[in-house]
């Protein structure tokens, strides 16, 4: 099927954000979609911060960009906003490197007050890189998230739903993508 990069943009190496991407990974996986993780804060600091194009890890980063069918991008929200760390990617990617591309825009945060972060913050900047597609996106409250002590990931039935809803549609999405260019080829 489709190939999709799955990018978390938090800082944290003990993310409830990256926890919920690798879950999701494992539904898409499960769809027959290739997935391939990327954590932002795995990315070289200095490259980053120094808009460092020529850096391995960056060049490595944008050509994952460059090969995926789709790309799930997941977020905690600070400040009403997407990370810093993942604005710090965007950032270097060339302009148009979500071009035909679809989008799932994901976010994590403490309170409702940040749901809007994804339509007002995050998808503007997506969309300005030419996917084709952004499918809907989901914001989970960090309380449904659960890491329990052996490393298992529970997500409280009503988020989890959704999440499942949200990722099988953006699945669905790259199938009708990966037709259209079959056809077109």
């Amino acid at each position: 099927m489709a190939t999709v990069l799955s990018v978390s943009g938090s800082p944290s190496a003990t993310s409830r954000t990256a926890r919920l991407l690798r879950h999701l990974d494992e539904r898409l996986v499960a769809h027959g979609h290739q997935v391939i993780p990327l954590d932002v804060r795995t990315l070289p600091a200095e490259a980053l911060l120094g808009a460092d194009f020529r850096h391995p890890g960056i060049v490595r980063a944008i050509s994952l960009f460059e090969q995926a069918d789709g790309v799930v991008i997941g977020t905690p929200v600070y400040k009403a906003a997407y990370s810093g760390l993942l604005k710090s990617l965007l950032d270097l990617l060339p302009q148009r490197a979500l071009e035909g591309k679809t989008v799932l825009p994901l976010a994590t945060g403490g309170t409702v007050a940040h749901v809007l972060a994804i339509d007002y913050a995050l998808r503007p900047v997506l969309a300005s890189m030419g996917p084709a597609h952004i499918t809907p996106g989901w914001f989970t409250l960090d309380k449904d998230i659960r890491v329990g002590e052996d490393g298992a990931l529970t997500v409280e039935p009503g988020s989890a739903e959704a999440l499942a809803q949200v990722t099988d549609q953006f699945s669905a999405a790259l199938g009708g993508r990966i037709s259209l260019l079959a056809a077109a080829g």
